[in-house]
C-alpha cells in the first residue's frame, strides 16, 4: 500500500468485480509532476485487486515555497496584509484589470486602482457588487505607489505613446518599489528599464521581445534580481539560477484574463513574500484553480470563475500542506 503526505492516487480497477463504478479514489493531496507505478491495493474486504495507479508527486521547490506563504496574524490591523496598487486599463481593454483588481482584493487589506477616466467609471459602478477599493484619480498615482506595498502595472493597458511616457515616468521615480509588470507595460518598456527585483510575467510573444533585444539572452535581468515569470501550458519560473517548471492547468484557461487573474494574484502575494515565491505559488495555484473547474464544467468556464475558486483552491492547497 502506498502512502505519503505530498501525493494524490487515482485508482482505476481492471474489474469492476468490487467497485460498481470501476474505480476507487483514495484520499487527495498535492498535485503535480505525474508518474505511473503498478502495484496491488488491499480491499476494505482484505481482497487483492491489481490496479493501475498515478501518483503526483509535489515538487520539492513549489513544497517549500508554498510552506513560506504566510497567513494573517490573528492580531494584525488593517492595512498590515498588504496593500496593492494596480494601475491598467485603458479605452480598448476594459475587462483586463477588474480581474486583477478582483483577485487581489481577495488577499490583501487594500486594493487601490487607477486607470483611464472611463474605465474608472466602469469600477465606481461595479464597485459596490465586486470590489474593495479605491479608485482613484491619474494625479494621485504618485501618492499611493509610496503608501503601497506591490505595484502592479499593465494589465489592460495599450501600447501607446501616452502608456510608455506614463510607466517610464512611474518607474523611474519609484524604482525600489515592489513592482509586477505585466501586457501592455511590458509591450513598451525596454529591458534597462524594468527595476531590479521586478516580477515579469511575458507570454511567449512578449518575453521572446525581451530576450532578442538582450542578444537572446535573459541573463542581465536575473542578475539584477529580476523574476521572470514565463506563462504557456506549463509556466517557467526564473529567479537567478534557478528555474522551476509548473505544469497542470485545463484548456478553458485559453481564454482571455486568465493572466490578468495572475497577475493580480502574484502581485497580492509580493506585498508579503520572496518574488521568487510569489511567481511560484501565483502560478501553480492559478493552474490548479483551471484544473478544479474543468473537473466541474469542462472547458466551459471564464476568468471571472477562475476569480472565485482561487480562494478554496488555496486554503485547500495550505491545510493539505499540515
Amino acid at each position: 500500500m502506498i502512502s505519503g503526505r505530498n501525493l494524490t492516487m487515482t485508482v482505476e480497477h481492471w474489474s469492476s468485480r468490487f467497485c460498481p463504478n470501476n474505480r476507487l479514489l483514495l484520499p487527495l493531496h498535492i498535485w503535480s509532476w505525474p508518474k505511473s507505478y503498478s502495484t496491488s491495493i488491499p480491499s476494505a474486504h482484505n481482497l487483492s485487486l491489481l490496479c493501475r495507479i498515478r501518483i503526483m508527486l509535489l515538487s520539492p521547490s513549489i513544497t517549500q515555497h508554498l510552506r513560506s506563504i504566510s497567513l494573517p496574524d490573528e492580531n494584525s490591523h488593517k492595512g498590515q496584509n498588504g496593500k496593492v496598487l494596480i494601475i491598467g486599463g485603458s479605452e480598448l481593454f476594459h475587462a483586463a484589470s477588474k480581474w486583477s483588481l478582483d483577485i487581489a482584493s481577495k488577499f490583501v487589506d487594500m486594493v487601490f486602482y487607477a486607470s483611464v477616466p472611463s474605465n474608472n467609471q466602469l469600477v465606481r459602478q461595479a464597485k459596490s457588487e465586486f470590489w474593495n477599493g479605491i479608485v482613484l484619480e491619474r494625479e494621485a498615482i504618485a501618492e499611493y505607489i509610496t503608501e503601497a506595498d506591490c505595484i502592479l502595472i499593465g494589465p489592460g493597458m495599450d501600447r501607446s505613446k501616452q502608456t510608455k511616457n506614463q510607466v517610464t515616468k512611474l518607474i523611474a521615480q519609484f524604482p525600489s518599489k515592489r513592482w509586477v509588470i505585466d501586457a501592455g507595460a511590458l509591450q513598451v518598456l525596454e529591458p534597462g528599464q524594468f527595476p531590479d527585483a521586478s516580477i515579469l510575467t511575458p507570454h511567449q510573444g512578449e518575453y521572446e521581445r525581451i530576450s532578442n533585444i538582450l542578444g537572446g539572452s535573459i541573463d542581465a535581468l536575473l542578475a539584477r534580481n529580476i523574476t521572470i515569470l514565463l506563462k504557456g501550458r506549463s509556466d517557467y519560473v526564473y529567479h537567478r539560477a534557478a528555474i522551476t517548471t509548473i505544469t497542470g492547468g485545463s484548456p478553458g484557461m485559453t481564454k482571455g484574463g486568465t493572466g490578468d487573474v495572475l497577475s493580480g494574484l502574484v502581485a497580492a502575494l509580493y506585498c508579503k513574500h520572496q518574488a521568487e515565491t510569489a511567481a511560484v505559488v501565483g502560478s501553480f495555484i492559478n493552474k490548479q484553480a483551471g484544473e478544479h473547474l474543468a473537473k466541474k464544467v469542462g472547458p466551459f468556464f471564464n476568468s471571472s470563475d477562475l476569480v472565485q475558486v482561487i480562494p478554496e483552491v488555496f486554503w485547500r492547497t495550505l491545510k493539505n500542506l499540515s
